[in-house]
């Protein structure tokens, strides 16, 4: 039987411990138990405590550890990133559930890899931890041995995913089932998120600022550089540092999120949309809405607001 080890770090984001909770709770297939560094009550995000019997010692155990969220984001102890390397070494799966990302990050389980968190703390993720390859856009990432999902809800997708690479389809979806969840989000489907304006660094929030009123532009790294006053190589590395993405990624998320306000609270056909937001044509937003959800505008708009557009 599969063991599953959840690691509670102080200040536990309750929701992001109950996904892995629920879903492996499978007792056909799983064993699933929660340990912490201190035995005892271990306090939670919502305000309540819970309780923990287990120790660091019952990661060795572990077939799949599994890190939830915690907050605020300090760095763990010694003992925690030791616990977590040793898992790590001897061929334990270890994934993390939001910002539980940030505890394998500073064990150094992310260096040189593809990961992603909340898209609210990916830019801090990407500053504290360079070597990480942090991805603000994705639902979850599978590397291997070592897997990181986005915020709250994106953790049953990837537990979900886990359980169909562990047992197949059949079991995820009996597991989704039960959960009342969709049976299978790909990992590469996109948070459905909204990107503020940085709310550090003058000059970037400035040039976004000023982009966003321009969405319907063909707008260049070139211009944006222009308009915050750098040479376009050295725009960009300062965009990176700040945001946690590149220039063009940003404008392209903040295109499609646009399209997705005009979907959802106008009646703009699917053209107009698609000019208002910069990305010319209705196939062109078809195509981006495909790739970056695994949705059309159709789809979208008629899940948002119950009706087709035209």
């Amino acid at each position: 039987m599969h063991r599953v080890m959840a690691l509670a770090l102080p200040d536990v984001v309750a929701f992001d411990l109950a996904i892995p909770a629920e879903v492996f709770g499978d007792r056909d297939h799983y064993a699933f138990a929660v340990c912490t560094e201190s035995p005892g009550r271990v306090p939670s995000t919502s305000g309540w405590d819970i309780h923990v019997p287990l120790g660091l010692d019952a990661l060795a155990t572990a077939d799949t550890v599994v890190v939830p969220g915690y907050a605020p984001l300090d760095e763990p102890t010694q003992a925690v990133l030791e616990a977590l390397r040793a898992a790590a070494a001897r061929g334990a799966r270890v994934v993390s559930v939001c910002t539980g990302a940030f505890a394998l990050a500073a064990a150094g389980l992310l260096d040189d890899r593809r990961a992603t968190t909340h898209w609210m703390d990916a830019a801090d993720l990407a500053a504290r931890y360079p070597a990480v390859d942090v991805d603000p856009d994705l639902l979850y990432v599978d590397s291997g041995n070592v897997l990181t999902s986005a915020g709250f809800a994106a953790g049953i997708d990837l537990c979900l995913h886990l359980v169909r690479t562990d047992y197949g389809p059949q079991a995820a979806v009996r597991a989704a089932r039960r959960l009342v969840v969709a049976p299978h989000r790909d990992g590469g489907q996109a948070q459905f998120l909204e990107r503020p304006v940085p709310a550090t660094g003058a000059g970037m929030a400035a040039v976004c600022a000023w982009a966003l009123d321009r969405l319907a532009e063909p707008l260049t790294v070139a211009d944006l550089a222009r308009q915050a006053g750098f040479a376009p190589r050295t725009f960009a590395r300062r965009f990176v540092a700040e945001t946690g993405t590149t220039p063009l990624r940003w404008l392209a998320a903040q295109r499609l999120l646009e399209a997705r306000r005009l979907l959802e609270n106008s009646d703009l056909t699917v053209d107009e949309v698609a000019r208002r937001c910069g990305l010319g044509t209705a196939a062109n937003l078809r195509l981006h809405m495909s790739r970056d959800a695994a949705t059309t505008p159709t789809a979208y708009r008629r899940t948002y607001r119950g009706r087709p557009s035209t």
